[in-house]
């Protein structure tokens, strides 16, 4: 018996699931990177960064229940892996200065990440005629997109000139 091919609303779902793991992972492992940072300024990034992807973890299930599913998370491989490299880096720089620059870089990966999937779900979502999706989705996205200017600017003003001004 042949199956069904698969939709953009397959796609959606599939991609949806994903990202709602993910945050629940990025939830788990945040509160660890604070406790890592050295730099007060790191550290209060990502204890906002927590607050913001709790809410983002909401909006998520809201959108599951736009199309009528449960929220339910889907294994991520992708934000496993860039977790665990996260953990690498405080295992292999706890002490060093650089230690925060590998933090902010690592916190950088997960952040371009979720703009990867929040940027394609928003299109998707479009696409498939969910408005009020759309704008869950586009809240998180620019949320995400912030975050990831703010790190840019702390790696570029402080966390990055630290770890290198200590190391000479």
């Amino acid at each position: 018996m042949a199956t069904e091919p698969k939709t953009l609303d397959d796609l959606f779902l599939d991609t949806l699931k994903d990202i709602y793991y993910a945050e629940k992972q990025i939830l788990k492992v945040l509160p660890k990177m604070a406790k890592a940072a050295k730099s007060p300024e790191l550290k209060q990034a990502f204890e906002k960064h927590r607050d913001e992807t709790e809410t983002h973890v909401e909006r998520l299930a809201d959108v599951f229940e736009i199309i009528g599913k449960a929220p339910r998370g889907k294994t991520c491989d992708a934000i496993l892996g860039i977790i665990e490299e996260g953990k690498s880096i405080i295992e292999e720089f706890e002490g060093s200065p650089a230690l925060d620059a590998g933090l902010l870089a690592s916190a950088q990966a997960v952040e371009h990440y979720e703009i990867s999937r929040y940027g394609t779900l928003k299109a998707w979502a479009q696409q498939l005629g969910l408005a009020n999706a759309v704008k869950l989705l586009d809240q998180t996205l620019t949320e995400e997109l912030k975050t990831d200017q703010a790190l840019s600017s702390l790696g570029e003003s402080k966390v990055n000139k630290q770890a290198q001004a200590k190391a000479a």
